[in-house]
């Protein structure tokens, strides 16, 4: 039996080895190298250049190339291999469970109970399944992204402003609108910088004062991820600016759990993410408009310790390739 501990075809070593075996070794080699680029980024807390953001994005996912890689040094009877694809998967595998607190404290009596409504719509192509949305879930508060001229003027007709007559609305086409409708009065406050409209305001709930802001910094995309590292840190600013006030930060972050970015935008406004506090952690979000296993969560309505989260759904909308999250939340405060 070959008890050797690296393919002795890349060590030039004396014994004869079966082709397929150094083959499978090889190959084996190559998928655990990949894998351990993007999870040791992970572990050390950064996110890198492409393609490692997008890699990043489907984290739970890397068990499968790292159990073929597994699989393929086993077969190739390289030792040293097998080693190194168990310390991979099972690395991978404690990086896969849900990030924060899986819960919160807030003090204080009940002030005010209510949902909250995040969609991503797509250019404005979801905005008549949006529209219906709110129509039969009736949140009190609704954050669009991808809100175009045609999803602006069909909120402006087609949604009462008896229901909703606060709002602020950035109109702009295509992927550049934004919008915040509000059951509670709604003061426009600053917005964030960025390539698609990002506003924030102070909502009055329960007699207090919520800062609440749209997130939807530009996507990493490969080659071109400068932008998102840019916006994704002016996010992180102003959950650093905001951080001791009642605040809902919600859109699509274009960023998962598995970023270093987005966990920095939670930990620097002592933020939590409602899908985790009600075990819907690794429900995936994008891409709904495709048929793939490969999945994700990047829609997220993030609260501070002054909230409890009491349920979480994603609802598919048709025309999106988003599913929008529908939180319950209750204020706090005394």
């Amino acid at each position: 039996m070959d008890t050797t501990t690296v393919p002795e075809s890349a060590t030039g070593g004396r014994r004869h080895r079966h082709p397929w075996r150094a083959v499978s070794a090889l190959t084996g080699a190559l998928l655990l190298a990949g894998v351990s680029a993007v999870v040791g980024c992970r572990v050390a807390d950064a996110d890198g250049v492409t393609p490692v953001p997008q890699a990043l994005a489907f984290l739970p996912w890397l068990l499968v190339p790292g159990g073929a890689g597994l699989a393929l040094a086993a077969l190739g009877r390289w030792r040293t291999g097998m080693v190194w694809g168990v310390a991979v998967l099972a690395v991978t595998g404690w990086y896969t469970q849900p990030y924060g607190d899986a819960t919160t404290r807030p003090r204080g009596a009940v002030l005010a109970e209510f949902t909250v409504l995040t969609s991503n719509t797509e250019f404005g192509w979801a905005t008549d399944d949006l529209i219906a949305t709110v129509r039969r879930e009736q949140p009190d508060l609704v954050f669009v992204q991808e809100c175009s001229l045609r999803c602006a003027d069909a909120l402006a007709d087609r949604v009462p402003k008896a229901d909703y007559p606060y709002r602020d609305v950035v109109r702009e086409d295509g992927s550049a609108g934004s919008a915040i409708l509000s059951r509670f009065p709604l003061r426009p406050g600053q917005r964030i910088p960025s390539v698609m409209a990002m506003p924030g305001a102070v909502v009055t709930i329960g007699g207090r004062d919520v800062r609440v802001q749209l997130a939807h910094p530009s996507p990493p995309l490969p080659g071109d991820d400068g932008k998102w590292h840019q916006e994704m840190g002016r996010v992180r600013e102003f959950a650093k600016s905001a951080k001791g006030m009642p605040v809902i930060l919600a859109g699509d972050f274009n960023a998962s759990q598995d970023h270093a970015l987005f966990r920095s935008v939670l930990d620097a406004g002592a933020l939590h993410d409602s899908a985790r506090l009600t075990g819907h952690a690794r429900t995936w979000s994008w891409p709904a408009d495709r048929t793939t296993p490969l999945r994700t969560q990047i829609d997220h309505v993030l609260v501070s310790g002054d909230f409890k989260a009491t349920s979480s759904r994603f609802l598919t909308l048709r025309g999106t390739d988003h599913r929008a999250l529908l939180v319950g939340l209750t204020l706090y405060g005394g």
